[in-house]
């Protein structure tokens, strides 16, 4: 990874200029608990300094999780690790010094270079298959592993940052149950079971890499961090691409259950059959002894380990840790998670014959001219969360295989209409050209229905089309050759068909109240975006701007566009930048620390933030100030919402948290509505919805339920 000067987490990129002895020169890049430099000791050896952030390091809790990737970096150091030279987890700004290693990132190595041959993949792999044996032998799962963690030096692969590592006993997984990760690169039980996670999701997240480092995508793609969330617990791994004498061996590892995956001895065994083909014996490690191991493990490290014993709490507390584009890093979740605002892969319906049973809704008290809380259980049956919108003075909902609407009153189901694609769902149905448009995915017939009856007005086939977005009463269908499609929305007349200059394949963003859509593309290198703004009537271009950075537009509001900013290297949200088209002076707002995977929204001047891990943050663009931050422990959340009283959010488990729009508090929540399926997985939390002074969302139990926002400290 190449220095750099004057990047990162704003002045925190460069300061302190020491850490312990050694001086830092530049920065390598920065992530959501520090920034790592280059430095030189006294002698002039190179280091990678990594230094908390300060606010982290007045944390007690970050300072224990600091303390425990000391301690599983150090343990881990040799052959195929950075080895720990220096680090001092005690000083004000805390800090980990390990050997530079220069070389790309297997990220960079595959964005720069493309697919590995099938001799580079097989080096790549033993290598890695080593290295998670040296790392679960001294009892770490590291539980990150991906391409951007991945170096590849002239000696070998080398596996780096063990920030969310734990041994394998931890007490913190029984404690917490969190969900930590890249979702491409996690495996099934860290979704289903985070609190059962041990050292063969390592060897599931070796198989996704190797696909990466084959193919350019993973095994699970999907422009969705929850999408893949979901592929991966239920679908089968898509290996087209991957070297047929690899192909087998990546599937086992793959397997959905840890027992049926091979260890990496196994894994090594099979690779030397593999290589003895092909002549690449020597790439491949000779296995060893226990013994062997120890004698050299205790060679290479000297007296280090007495060093260890006598740190401070070192190894005794435990650790804790729009849609993607094509042109970002697909662990954008998990990357989670990502503003997911830009989608390539909304589809159309096909209508099934006939209504089916309509169930009632039940409501939490008798009926009165004051507001009741209610709740509708699920309307398809199954325990699939509902995506609902408002429109049309109704909740416009929609489960695989079925779309509804409900009175948002009381709950009562208006209407259903059976659909015959029982794909997953991105996006709640939408209210265009004054028809509910249920935008299911993969059917070959699109359809308009009246929001008073849910009768289909007009069906039509379907554009070939590889993207799809309502947005200003029309229809926007994207083709794999990047023309673009526009229907009415109103009476599914096609109105034009043509390209969008600069926009090779451009998938649109739109947003309540603005009348455009929003086409962008990030340069090769990203280090700028051209972001094109069209009419949707007509198809023509209205502006067009390139602006600097990586950026993922995630509001509009009166004309004014408003985009996350973020870091290449690491995925990393590091600003927020608001851009009007009639000055072209865009203003920007360095994040006080880089977040990962944010959703965010807009209400006035201020952007409220949720991080992957629930740090909800709250922003004012126009005095570039942080008004407050909430560590809300909601480890998957959707985007934030706000009537200016108090911000809402729905957690995964089917809560609400409401929280003080002003003072960052939380007031209230409602309780969990958990799926009766204990291995189900939402693949995605969708934002609650506000109308009517009254907070609606989707559960992982199927229902939808309502809360009133007057007191959510009474929920």
């Amino acid at each position: 990874m190449a220095p750099q000067r004057n990047v990162g987490a704003g002045a925190e990129a460069e300061l302190p200029e020491y850490a312990g002895h050694y001086r830092l020169e530049s920065c390598l890049g920065s992530g959501g608990m520090g920034v790592v430099h280059l430095a030189r000791s006294t002698s002039g050896m190179k280091l990678a300094v990594k230094v908390i952030h300060a606010e982290f390091a007045r944390d007690r809790e970050f300072r224990g999780r600091f303390r425990q990737e000391i301690a599983a970096a150090r343990k881990v150091s040799g052959a195929f690790t950075a080895p720990v030279v220096d680090a001092d987890p005690t000083a004000e700004r805390p800090w980990m010094a390990t050997l530079f290693i220069p070389g790309p990132t297997l990220s960079e190595e595959v964005k720069r270079n493309g697919s590995m041959s099938s001799e580079q993949l097989r080096r790549l792999m033993a290598g890695l298959a080593e290295a998670l044996r040296d790392i679960h032998r001294v009892g770490v799962v590291h539980r990150d592993l991906k391409p951007s963690n991945v170096l590849l030096a002239e000696d070998g692969p080398k596996v780096i940052d063990f920030g969310i590592s734990r041994p394998k006993d931890s007490e913190l997984r029984t404690e917490t149950g969190k969900l930590i990760g890249t979702p491409p690169f996690m495996a099934p039980e860290q979704f289903r079971r985070p609190r059962e996670v041990g050292p063969a999701a390592d060897v599931f997240a070796l198989g996704s890499l190797m696909v990466h480092a084959a193919t350019g995508r993973g095994p699970f793609d999907s422009d969705s961090p929850y999408v893949v969330a979901y592929q991966v617990v239920h679908d089968e791994p898509d290996l087209a691409g991957v070297p047929q004498n690899l192909a087998p061996l990546v599937l086992r590892c793959l397997a959905k259950e840890p027992e049926d995956r091979p260890t990496p001895d196994e894994l090594m065994r099979e690779l030397r059959s593999v290589a003895a083909a092909y002549d690449t014996q020597a790439f491949i490690p000779a296995q060893r002894t226990d013994e062997e191991r120890k004698k050299e493990k205790e060679k290479e490290n000297g007296g280090e380990s007495r060093a260890v014993e006598a740190e401070p709490g070192d190894g005794g507390e435990p650790a804790t840790r729009g849609p993607g584009k094509p042109w970002r890093r697909k662990a954008v979740l998990a990357g989670v998670v990502s503003a997911l605002l830009v989608s390539g892969a909304f589809a159309v319906v096909q209508l099934a014959d006939g209504d089916g049973p309509v169930p009632r809704a039940r409501g939490t008290g008798p009926a009165s001219a004051a507001f009741e809380p209610w709740e509708t259980p699920t309307v398809s049956g199954a325990p699939a969360v509902p995506q609902c919108s408002y429109g049309a003075k109704r909740l416009l909902c929609a489960q695989p295989g079925t779309v509804f609407a409900l009175e948002p009153s009381d709950g009562t189901v208006l209407w259903q209409r059976p659909v015959a694609s029982t794909a997953f769902r991105s996006e709640p149905p939408a209210l265009s050209g004054g028809l509910v448009q249920p935008l299911t995915d993969e059917d070959a017939r699109l359809a308009g229905l009246d929001p008073t009856s849910g009768a289909a007005r007009w069906t039509r086939a379907t554009p070939d089309h590889s993207g799809m977005r309502a947005v200003g009463g029309m229809l926007l269908f994207t083709a794999a050759d990047g023309t673009v499609t526009a229907l009415d929305g109103a009476t599914g007349r096609t109105e034009w068909s043509r390209r969008i200059p600069g926009q090779d394949r451009p998938y649109f963003s739109s947003f309540p109240g603005d009348p455009l859509a929003y086409a962008s593309h990030v340069s090769d290198d990203g280090t700028s975006t051209l972001v094109t703004a069209v009419d949707p009537a007509s198809g023509a271009v209205r502006w067009e701007e390139r602006l600097e950075g990586m950026l993922e537009p995630f509001a509009a509001r009166e004309g004014v566009l408003f985009f996350l900013v973020v870091e290449p290297a690491s995925g990393d949200a590091t600003a927020v930048l608001r851009f009007t088209p009639g000055t072209r002076k865009p203003l920007r707002m360095t994040l006080p620390v880089p977040r990962q995977d944010p959703l965010a929204t807009v209400r006035g001047d201020v952007v409220h933030l949720l991080s992957r891990g629930g740090a909800l943050d709250a922003l004012d663009l126009e005095r570039r100030k942080r008004l407050w931050s909430l560590e809300t422990s909601v480890s998957r959340g959707s985007a934030p919402v706000t009537d200016g009283r108090y911000v809402y959010v729905t957690a995964a488990d089917g809560r609400i948290l409401a929280v003080d729009a002003e003072e960052g508090l939380l007031v209230g929540q409602t309780p969990p509505r958990l799926s009766a399926k204990a291995d189900w997985v939402a693949t995605e939390v969708p934002a609650p919805v506000l109308a009517g002074g009254r907070v609606f969302a989707g559960a992982p139990n199927g229902s939808v339920f309502a809360a009133d926002t007057r007191d959510p400290s009474r929920w």
